[in-house]
C-alpha cells in the first residue's frame, strides 16, 4: 500500500500573513534586574566599604594586631594630622614634579622612536631590534647604574621614570601605527595626499586609540617606577615618608602614602579616560550591558 504525501499548498501562504509571526514582547518592571534599579555609583562602593568594615572590626577585636596593621580610624587620624601641617602636601608636590618631568621625558623619547620605526622600515629595522632588547632588561635592575652615572639626586629618580615610560609608549604606538587598515592609506592615495598628508590625517588618527592605551599604562608604570626611585637615598616626597614610617614602624603612615600613590595613580587614569573621550569622539566602542 503506498501512501501520497501532497505538498502543502503554498499559494494559501501569502506575504501579508507570514506562518510564523513573531511578535515583539515588552519586558515587565519586574523582569528588570535589580542592577537597574540601584545607581552604579553605590554598586562600586559597597565592596570597598564592606572590606573598611570588617578591617575595623578585626582591628577593633584585637585579631589584626596595631603593629602589623593599623585601623581605618587611627589611619584617617594620621592621614589629617599630615594634612594639617603640610607634610603631605609638600611631599605630595615633589613626586607629582618627578613624575611630571618623567612622564614628559619619556613620552617625548618613546613617541620619537614609534614614529622612526613604524613609518619607515628603515627606521625599522635601525630603531626595533634595539628597543626591543632593551625593553627585555628589567628597568629596575638598572638602578645601581643610573646611580653611579647620575649620582643620587633628581636625575636616577628621573630617568627611571622615563625609561617605564617610554617602552610602554613606544610598542602601543608602534603597534597603533602598523595597525592602520591599508585601504584607508589606499582611499587617502586616491584622493591625492602625499606621504605627509597620509600621515597626518591618517596613520596618525589611527594610531591615537594604541597611544591613549599606552599613556595609561605609562601612568601605571610611572607611579611604580617612583615608588623604587624615592626609595634611593630621597630626602623628599611620598617615598621619604614611607622609608622614616618603616624606620619606626609606623604602619598608619605607610598605608597613608600607599593611599595617596592609589589615588594619585587614578586621578591620571581619570585624566587619560577623559581625553579618550575627546579625542576618540569619532571611535565607536561598547560600554557594556
Amino acid at each position: 500500500m503506498t501512501v501520497d504525501h501532497a505538498p502543502p499548498d503554498m499559494s494559501a501562504i501569502s506575504n501579508d500573513h507570514p506562518p510564523f509571526a513573531l511578535e515583539p514582547v515588552a519586558p515587565s518592571a519586574a523582569t528588570r534586574s535589580w542592577r537597574h534599579a540601584v545607581p552604579r555609583w553605590l554598586r562600586r562602593v559597597v565592596g570597598p566599604l564592606l572590606v573598611l568594615l570588617l578591617w575595623q572590626v578585626l582591628s577593633a577585636t584585637g585579631v589584626l594586631h596595631r603593629d602589623i596593621l593599623a585601623s581605618p580610624g587611627t589611619i584617617a587620624t594620621a592621614a589629617g594630622e599630615l594634612i594639617s601641617d603640610g607634610t603631605l602636601g609638600t611631599a605630595m608636590a615633589i613626586s607629582l614634579q618627578r613624575v611630571a618631568v618623567g612622564l614628559l621625558f619619556g613620552a617625548v623619547a618613546g613617541v620619537s622612536l614609534a614614529l622612526a620605526s613604524g613609518l619607515s622600515r628603515l627606521g625599522e629595522d635601525l630603531v626595533d631590534p634595539v628597543v626591543q632588547m632593551l625593553r627585555t632588561v628589567p628597568w629596575v635592575g638598572l638602578i645601581p647604574l643610573l646611580i653611579i652615572w647620575l649620582g643620587i639626586g633628581e636625575a636616577p629618580k628621573v630617568a627611571l621614570i622615563a625609561l617605564g615610560v617610554a617602552f610602554h609608549l613606544y610598542l602601543n604606538v608602534y603597534a597603533g601605527i602598523r595597525g592602520v587598515d591599508e585601504q584607508l592609506v589606499e582611499a587617502g592615495q586616491s584622493l591625492g595626499l602625499g606621504r605627509w598628508g597620509l600621515i597626518r590625517h591618517v596613520v596618525l588618527p589611527g594610531a591615537l586609540p594604541g597611544a591613549m592605551t599606552g599613556l595609561r599604562y605609562s601612568l601605571a608604570t610611572a607611579w611604580l617606577a617612583l615608588v623604587f626611585g624615592e626609595s634611593i637615598n630621597a630626602d623628599a616626597g611620598i617615598g621619604f615618608l614611607m622609608n622614616q614610617a618603616r624606620d619606626f614602624l609606623r604602619t598608619d603612615v605607610i598605608v597613608v602614602c600607599l593611599v595617596v600613590y592609589a589615588f594619585l595613580g587614578l586621578i591620571a587614569d581619570a585624566v587619560v579616560r577623559t581625553l579618550e573621550r575627546l579625542l576618540l569622539q569619532w571611535r565607536p566602542t561598547f560600554t557594556g550591558r
